[in-house]
Order: structure tokens, then sequence, then C-alpha cells
């Protein structure tokens, strides 16, 4: 079974926030037979108020490191102005 899992492997996103759950997600995927491509995603510009703010550089240093280390490709996205403009400025209407 192993073995025709890794022939057909499937493809899988998985968005990393440079934690250990997604860390951890990305490597069980992989393990378990499947082609896991990371994903990091920017909502916010930084607010320089540390490493554990949402979107933080040290994050996505964090999530690229590990998607080098599970050797899959790793995307960044940035959704800042569609963010604001569909959710926070919706929300504050």
């Amino acid at each position: 079974m192993d073995k025709i899992r890794r022939k057909n492997a499937q493809k899988v996103i998985v968005a990393m926030s440079g934690g250990v759950d997604s860390s951890v997600a990305a490597a069980l995927l992989k393990r378990a037979g499947f082609e896991p491509t990371g994903v990091f995603m920017k909502f916010w510009k930084e607010s320089g108020h540390g490493e554990n703010r949402c979107c933080s550089s040290e994050s996505e240093i964090r999530a690229r490191k590990v998607a080098k280390i599970l050797k899959i490709p790793f995307y960044v996205f940035n959704f800042e102005k569609e963010f604001k403009k569909r959710i926070v400025d919706y929300f504050l209407k």
C-alpha cells in the first residue's frame, strides 16, 4: 500500500504559520506519502511588537526553514489589501 500511495501521491497545500502544529502537519503528510506544498499568508503589515504576532517576518522565516528541511515547495501570498478591504473594512462598517 505504501508503494502505491507514493506512486500516485496526492498533492496538498499546507498553510504554514512557522509554528509547531503546521510544521508537524506538513511532516506527517509527507511521511504518509502525500506531496505537500507549504504556503505562508500575510494579512497584516508588521507591527514591530514581537515575533509572536501574526504574519511576522520571523514566522515566515521559520516556516520557510521547515519547508526546506522537509524538501517541499514553499510560497508566500500577500493578502494585506484584500484582507483589509474584505474583512477589516467590512467589519468596521
